[in-house]
């Protein structure tokens, strides 16, 4: 995993523990933020084991019942089928939770830290003018009925974009890599067309603004 989209991924889970109005924090706090996220992963890696346990043991049921307690081959099928669905999502659990040890471990890398530190403070910082330029890209709807993950995820983009010189391209497909571990289809989808329309409304706005300059700088 990159080093960055691992901050990034540490940020989204430490802006989770930042009230709505932060307020003026001190580095100490943000990096309270960061030790709590790491937290949510260890704990997050516990849940998918024991999850992934009980899919497995439900799996294991459905076999065994297709075998003894269908009524016929289209039930025994559909129990069988239904058996896989459950092992194949146990795998993927375990595939996750082996995983989250090593990326636990490597957040403490001053890299990562580093990183993942700047984003959470700067969406403290700029969280006003950052959730301004979010509702006004959006339409018909307004960041506040947003659930909470996805008002993160399209906070950390656009502070990437506007204050850290991060590439808009580059800022949308991580805040969609974002999306697509943490929110759903839906949730991937609208984020990515709000970042497009927040790219397209700054493109516009500094037009205008080139567009309204004289040669000297002064404004007509």
């Amino acid at each position: 995993m990159q080093a960055r989209r691992m901050a990034r991924e540490l940020a989204l889970l430490g802006l989770s523990q930042l009230p709505e109005q932060p307020g003026k924090l001190a580095m100490q706090d943000f990096e309270k933020l960061l030790l709590a996220a790491i937290q949510t992963l260890t704990t997050e890696a516990k849940d998918a084991l024991e999850t992934a346990s009980d899919e497995l043991k439900r799996g294991n049921q459905h076999l065994v019942d297709s075998g003894t307690r269908a009524s016929d081959v289209e039930k025994g099928r559909a129990m069988v089928e239904a058996a896989i669905d459950l092992t194949q999502n146990a795998i993927n659990r375990l595939a996750h939770a082996v995983e989250l040890p090593e990326f636990i471990r490597l957040s403490n890398q001053s890299e990562i830290e580093a990183f993942a530190l700047e984003l959470i403070s700067n969406t403290a910082k700029h969280q006003a003018q950052v959730d301004t330029i979010l509702d006004e890209a959006m339409v018909a709807w307004n960041l506040k009925r947003l659930a909470r993950i996805d008002r993160d995820i399209l906070r950390l983009a656009v502070v990437e974009m506007n204050y850290l010189g991060t590439p808009d391209r580059v800022a949308i497909n991580e805040a969609v890599e974002l999306a697509k571990r943490y929110s759903d289809e839906d949730g991937y989808r609208f984020i990515n067309g709000v970042l497009r329309r927040v790219v397209t409304r700054g493109e516009a706005e500094s037009g205008v603004e080139e567009s309204g300059a004289t040669v000297d700088g002064s404004v007509v």
